[in-house]
């Protein structure tokens, strides 16, 4: 297990990957725990963000049949992807999913799911007990209750766990903005979701650009 201080304890986007779980209609219409919109905004830009700094990510719904497709603009963020489907409630029973996170060869496991006391905990724990370090995005999950929603984050801390929020998980992995290949990306990602913190850097950027001319 990685360090829970210091700088090996932080995110790096090459080490990172994601897998973002059951972001689907039927667990949204059972989500109290925060104001739907926000976690749909939140999980959007995280997607949004992994895919600046090339993280893998990984799509998964449980019985999509029943449930619901992915959140359409998530979907939307890798249109190519085909999401995992599964029956399994804890994701990291599906070897599918394990598989896929193994094929990239990275430690840091960042999760984010609906709902958090019971598709993010589950993996969240599991996946802690096969050795990887798990950040659980927890203002990009949501659960039945705002109790249900605390109880699971306690646990898996607990557990071992880091909780993170998704724009924690940004400054994270661009960690110095003289790594200029991912600002303008970041910029863009900020800007659509970062509510009054991305009213601000935009205002920056402008600011910034009037200097260079």
């Amino acid at each position: 297990m990685a360090a829970k201080n210091g700088l090996q304890a932080l995110l790096r986007p090459e080490d990172s990957v994601l897998v973002l779980i059951d972001h689907q209609p039927f667990q949204f219409a059972n989500l109290h725990s925060h104001e739907p919109g926000l976690i749909v905004n939140n999980v959007v830009g995280l997607a949004k963000a992994a895919k600046a700094f090339q993280v893998p990510t990984i799509l998964t719904t449980v019985l999509e049949q029943r449930g619901g497709r992915l959140i359409k603009s998530l979907q939307d963020v890798f249109p190519e992807q085909k999401p995992i489907d599964r029956t399994f409630i804890n994701t990291w029973e599906d070897r599918r999913v394990v598989e896929a996170v193994e094929k990239t060869g990275r430690k840091q496991l960042v999760l984010a799911a609906l709902w958090t006391e019971i598709c993010l905990a589950m993996p969240a724990i599991h996946a802690l007990g096969d050795g990887y370090d798990v950040f659980v995005v927890t203002d990009a999950s949501g659960g039945v209750s705002a109790e249900a929603h605390d109880m699971a984050v306690r646990r898996m801390v607990a557990a071992g766990a880091v909780p993170i929020t998704w724009l924690a998980v940004t400054g994270e992995w661009q960690r110095d903005w003289a790594r200029e290949h991912s600002v303008s990306a970041l910029a863009e990602v900020l800007g659509g979701h970062g509510g009054g913190s991305g009213i601000a850097f935009a205002w920056e950027m402008q600011l910034l650009e009037g200097r260079e001319r």
